[in-house]
């Protein structure tokens, strides 16, 4: 359907296909900020054409003494200038009133359009605007002096401490600020390739008619009079007329900026050949206005920038195929392309048929990146990630070493704790497809260690060796698996499948941090009063030196009891005051110690509130946006200082880091190397397969479960994943864990989930009303490598690692558990369980699944963790891998209890759900047509990790 005053395209079947591919290709509408890294919001959909900046200057002080004075400024929203306050105002979305859009149609319609104006400075463009009008000489003279008349900008002069905006200005003029434009903070926040667009408009009393013109210039030139910024302009606008009622040339002008800010208005404009094509935007984007009823809102709100932009994408296929002509088969495929885009499987899952075929692709696709892995750690952020995750490592190390020795009893502990991860860690960030993840020993393998120690124990068997053979086992099924290509099995790894393994994990980090805890009181009982021989007493020897002449002094409440006044008032004297006055301290409070278990409880709720507070810096509005970055970077590394220093100014006994000081095995008498065999029979070897299997079934799912986490496409990763490679590796590092009695590791999720986090970058050039953009995650292999080494090297560090205190990383465990779990939509979704209606948030699943759906798919959630946590911690949990599988199992039997559409909303479908659903079946406008059309654009929304642990 064609829109009012608009012809349509004469396009070819061939320029059709190159406007669908141009679009599905990621250059449809809406400005980039488009830059190196860091610069790069990265959406997807979102095109190459330059921000733009634009400037709205208004004529005033007619008819007394004419001047342009700049009173506007758009980038991505509106920022007003309020004169009387001499500032700026904060960035906010614009609101229009709908006659000032019709009217500037109407005077773009019968005004001058010059497309692709080949104008190489400010006076020949004035000159060729300024040539099509019916004006005397004399008239056009002071027309074109006018225009060309330097306007009064409104410079800032002191930087600018956050992306909201600025903070102090000043007025200043063209001819005297050409020093300070070069030095304008403004400009910083600007990505490279920015350009400008300027909006003239005001009431001229010598026009007898509205003057409009629209001009798009086909090199960008700077026309530096005009804008605050010097940046090539690529749009101008003018809007001049005789003088009317109200303020309607200043609302025309506004809603000629907004319309040049609105990333597809901007879009088309300049994809636009006439006139015809430059209405066409015009109405396509009245079609898409909003309008707020009179008298239901105050028209003097400002509407603050949302969180996160939507996505463009739908937009640009709608305007794809009205504005421009394209046909409806070339829309709909390229709304095919990217819808259906985003289920196709990753070139990492695809099977290729071949024996370790998987394998060789995954190695082949890592050696081109493998340079890059090392150069792209060569960042300040990278440091700080280093010491967060090296502590936590350490922590992690010390905490599993020390339960493994108590499960093992000391066949295994602290040492090997340190050495295995040490070893394994470092060689799979060298080896590994994904280095981001960080190797650990894992709850899940814990406790198979101690069900395979007690059965050891129970049939007088040789643990290490049968240990042994269960490691070459394991390591035999998994190089089966990569032979085999069984990581495609991760596909059915849903969201199901990941919260209910990530909220495991994170409650077992949780459960331990909180019980190192107890144990700790219990080693430290808190200190209560009411003892009957409380008191300290300063006794003196008698005047011939006899010790039975004594002067004492007992404080209780607020009496003193003092004997022979003759000598020192002795109850002001601390017992080592009493010992340098010759005295000698009586009585059980003079050496009591402060309470070890109160002081280790507020060490510990010191460092997880810290580490807490410090993450969520970054949001708030406090200090530059500079040391908000450095508070939340540097979050968990401050609250363990701080931890640290407080533990040091007190003086305080708590319980220290322990980090073994001598290298040798923890078993006395054993070598490095396993025995084959030691005291066991020899077909123990064969029998050993069946532990052996169902550890290969938890290798397996604990392995792939963190890997499909990592990998998820929201974390916007490059340099692709590794399923068959990393399983290959943890193969290898089984047999050499195994030979040299270490502790097995595999993938650990939490900390591997913050490790990511502490990697993620944001995008630094930000303009004012902008929050920062999600980059992806800085892609290396030398964190994980330097903090392998580290936790290896700390074995010789015991003199520096003794000063900190065992409860403040108790409390970094704390945070990262917590950090984990709140993280996840299954725990938004368990707050709903417990919230009322009328206070429930405006999710977007609410708004598609009846709310008894919700809950029935959360209590099941919760049933099966339920089920996990008790089989875990039961003589049963030798089934526990079994029980992992099982999680694929339910998942697929909810498809016969909901909805693919509800399964859409809650989880994610399965591959064969997306094969028995029609194409046309996944498209937004058979799924979402019940929802409305405010919501049909909601599916190409930008996806934000859903598993996202914020420790940077």
């Amino acid at each position: 359907m064609k829109l009012p005053g608009q012809e349509e395209f004469e396009h070819s079947s061939a320029h059709e296909n190159v406007l669908a591919e141009e679009l599905d290709s990621g250059l449809g509408p809406g400005p980039s900020l488009g830059g190196p890294s860091d610069t790069d919001n990265g959406e997807s959909g979102v095109s190459k054409d330059p921000l733009l900046f634009i400037q709205l200057n208004e004529l005033l002080g007619w008819p007394q003494a004419l001047e342009w004075r700049e009173t506007g400024r758009w980038m991505l929203f509106e920022e007003k200038l309020e004169v009387d306050a001499g500032r700026w105002s904060a960035p906010h979305v614009p609101t229009l009133a709908l006659p000032s859009l019709q009217n500037l149609r109407s005077l773009l319609a019968e005004g001058i359009v010059l497309l692709d104006c080949q104008a190489q400075s400010l006076l020949e463009l004035v000159e060729q605007v300024i040539s099509g009008e019916s004006l005397s000489p004399e008239l056009r003279g002071q027309l074109q002096a006018l225009l060309l008349q330097r306007p009064q900008h409104h410079i800032q002069t002191t930087g600018i401490s956050s992306c909201r905006g600025p903070n102090a200005f000043r007025n200043v003029s063209f001819d005297e600020d050409t020093p300070m434009k070069l030095q304008n903070p403004l400009k910083q926040k600007l990505p490279p390739g920015a350009e400008a667009a300027a909006v003239l408009a005001g009431e001229l009393g010598f026009l007898a008619q509205p003057l409009g013109a629209f001009v798009r210039l086909r090199n960008p030139v700077v026309l530096e009079p005009l804008t605050e910024v010097i940046l090539p302009s690529r749009f101008f606008c003018l809007l001049l007329g005789p003088p009317t009622l109200g303020r309607s040339y200043h609302e025309m002008g506004r809603a000629a900026a907004v319309l040049l800010s609105d990333p597809q208005f901007q879009w088309s404009v300049r994809r636009a050949n006439n006139l015809h094509d430059l209405l066409a935007a015009l109405d396509a984007f009245l079609q898409e206005v909003t309008t707020l009823p009179p008298g239901r809102w105050d028209r003097t709100a400002r509407i603050p920038p949302p969180k996160c932009l939507p996505s463009q994408h739908k937009r640009s296929l709608s305007e794809l195929q009205e504005v421009t002509g394209l046909s409806r088969g070339s829309a709909a495929q390229a709304r095919d392309r990217h819808h259906h885009g985003q289920h196709a499987p990753s070139p990492e899952l695809q099977r290729t048929g071949r024996l370790f075929g998987g394998l060789v692709q995954d190695v082949r696709r890592k050696a081109c990146w493998y340079p890059s892995d090392f150069l792209d750690a060569l960042h300040p952020q990278c440091f700080s990630a280093v010491l967060y995750i090296y502590l936590a490592t350490v922590t992690n190390a010390i905490t599993f070493g020390g339960l493994l020795g108590d499960a093992t009893e000391g066949a295994q502990g602290v040492l090997e704790s340190f050495l295995g991860t040490a070893v394994a860690g470092a060689a799979f960030c060298l080896m590994a497809g994904q280095p981001l993840t960080i190797l650990s020993s894992t709850g899940p393998v814990l406790v198979f260690e101690r069900l395979l120690f007690s059965f050891s124990r129970d049939h007088s068997l040789d643990y290490l060796p049968f240990r042994l053979w269960v490691g070459i086992w394991v390591a035999t099924f998994c190089l089966v698996l990569v032979a085999t290509e069984a990581s495609l099995l991760v596909r059915y790894f849903t969201r199901f499948t990941e919260e209910g393994f990530c909220a495991l994990i994170s409650l077992i980090f949780i459960y331990d941090a909180v019980g190192k805890m107890l144990n700790l009181i219990r080693a430290y009982p808190i200190q209560r009063p009411g003892s009957p021989a409380q008191g300290c007493f300063c006794q003196f020897p008698g005047p011939g030196g006899n010790a039975s002449e004594w002067t004492s002094t007992k404080h209780k409440d607020t009496d003193v009891l003092s004997v022979h006044l003759g000598l020192v008032n002795a109850s002001l004297l601390s017992p080592p005051e009493c010992i340098r006055q010759g005295g000698y301290p009586r009585g059980p409070s003079c050496h009591t110690v402060p309470d070890i278990a109160f002081f280790s409880l507020l060490l510990f709720f010191t460092s997880f509130l810290c580490a807490m507070a410090l993450k969520h810096v970054k949001n708030s509005r406090l200090f530059p946006s500079v040391v908000r970055k450095v508070f939340s970077d540097f979050s968990s590394v401050l609250a363990i200082l701080l931890g640290c220093g407080l533990d040091a100014f007190l003086g305080l006994a708590t319980p220290k880091l322990l980090v073994p000081t001598e290298f040798k095995p923890t078993l006395p008498g054993r070598g490095w190397l396993v025995s084959p065999f030691g005291a066991n029979p020899w077909w123990l070897s064969v029998a050993a397969a069946l532990p052996a299997l169902l550890l290969s079934i938890l290798i397996f799912m604990d392995q792939q479960i963190t890997a499909v986490i990592l990998n998820r496409a929201e974390y916007r990763l490059q340099k692709g994943a590794g399923f068959h490679l990393d399983l290959f590796c943890v193969a290898v590092l089984m047999l050499l864990t195994s030979a040299l009695g270490l502790p097995w590791y595999v993938s650990a999720t939490v900390i591997s989930l913050a490790h990511m986090d502490s990697l993620r970058r944001e995008s630094r050039a930000c303009v004012p009303g902008e929050a920062p953009h999600f980059l992806g995650i800085r892609e290396q292999r030398l964190t994980g490598l330097v903090v392998f080494i580290l936790t290896g090297v700390s074995i010789f560090l015991a003199p520096v690692l003794k000063f900190i205190p065992m409860p403040v990383l108790y409390g970094i465990f704390l945070y990262m558990g917590v950090a984990a779990l709140s993280s996840i939509q299954f725990m938004k979704r368990v707050q709903l369980l417990l919230m009322p209606t009328k206070h429930q948030p405006d999710m977007l699943l609410l708004r598609h699944v009846p709310l008894s759906r919700v809950h029935l798919f959360t209590a099941i959630q919760l049933a099966c963790l339920g089920l996990l946590w008790i089989i875990k911690s039961t003589p049963a949990a030798i089934i526990f891998p079994l029980m992992l599988l099982g999680l694929v199992g339910v998942r697929k039997a909810l498809e016969w209890v909901f909805s693919p559409l509800e399964l859409l909303w809650l989880d994610e479908l399965m591959p064969e759900e997306e094969k028995n659903i029609p194409e046309s079946g996944l498209e937004p406008e058979h799924l979402f047509s019940r929802a409305g059309n405010e919501d049909s654009e909601l599916m190409y929304q930008p996806k934000t990790p859903e598993i996202n642990i914020s420790v940077n």
